[in-house]
Order: C-alpha cells, then structure tokens, then sequence
C-alpha cells in the first residue's frame, strides 16, 4: 500500500523526510506479513525437520530479495538510459551533434547521477545546455524510480492473488517444532 503512494509522490518531493509515511506504511505491511508467512510456510513441516524447512525458506527469501534488487535494478537502469535519451532527442536547447553524444554516452554507461554529479562532467558545456541536461536527467531519474518500483508493486498483487488460491486450501495442522519457533 505505501508503494502505491509512494509512485506517484516521487516527483514531487522535497527531500527524503516526504517519503517517511509511504515508506512506514510499507515497513509496517512487510513486517505484520513476514512472521504470518514464516508460521504458514512451516506449520505443515515435521518436528524433525523444522530446522531444516527454516533454513530454506529463509535461503529462499534471501534469493528472492536479491533477485528482486538486481531485477527491479535493471529495469531502472534500462528506463534511464531509453528515457533519457528519448528527451535527449526530443531537446530543442541540444544539438543534433550533442543529442548522439548523450546516447552514445548512456549505451556505453548508464548509471543514475546526482545533479552535483552531472554539473561536474558538463564543466565546460555553455550554461543552457547544462540546464537541459540537468532538467532532463532529473525527469529520466524520476521515471525510472517511478517504473522500478512497479516490480514490487507487481509482485505484492501477484502474492495477493495467490492468496486467493490459497485460501482454497485445506488448513494444515501446525507442528509443535513450528509453534516452539515463534514462541521462543
């Protein structure tokens, strides 16, 4: 749910302290849900294995949270480097000769840049051009974030639909090693 705020809001935002409710709202929804996963995923595995289920199902987070980084990663970096050369292109302050070298400087190393960052590589570029630039990689930054956090946001409906099919299960009986894990 503070995802779903957060996306929209990220344009417009000051500094980091405009994403503290968005981001505690979305802390908040991963914790209540994180131990209720954890008794679900364990409460069918015997006594004797629970020691072991616990282990790959925190093997298991540990690789989905990784994955999810370096995807939702990607698609950020993959989002910058076409919008941002999208609106390079579309730029009426650059050059044609200026608008390749912002392509051929993204195809080569897409990253996202700090606008102090920025500034300090177009030393020496008349000051409209900087502006354009500036401007640009601002709106490039905040699409890309904007789409990154889609991954997410997506996998969070996915894991609500399954829901559904899984509360068309039948109930399983917790084990008593499961129980003793989230009491002690």
């Amino acid at each position: 749910m503070g995802l779903l705020f957060l996306i929209p809001y990220l344009p417009r935002a000051d500094s980091g302290l405009d994403f503290f409710i968005p981001l505690l709202i979305t802390g908040a929804g991963l914790g209540l849900l994180v131990s209720q996963l954890n008794n679900y995923t364990l409460s069918p595995i015997s006594e004797e294995r629970v020691s072991e289920a616990a282990g790959v199902n925190s093997a298991s987070g540990s690789f989905g949270l990784s994955f999810g980084l370096a995807f939702a990663g990607a698609i950020m970096l993959a989002t910058l480097s076409f919008t941002f050369t999208r609106m390079a292109y579309e730029s009426t302050v650059l050059t044609p000769e200026q608008q390749v070298q912002v392509a051929e400087a993204l195809e080569a190393d897409a990253q996202i840049m700090s606008d102090t960052q920025l500034v300090e590589q177009l030393a020496g570029q008349p000051p409209e051009v900087q502006a354009e630039i500036i401007r640009i990689n601002t709106e490039a930054r905040h699409i890309a974030l904007q789409v990154a956090l889609l991954v997410p946001l997506i996998a969070s409906l996915l894991g609500l639909l399954n829901t559904f099919r899984m509360v068309k299960m039948p109930d399983l009986e917790p084990s008593q090693a499961a129980e003793g894990m989230l009491l002690g």
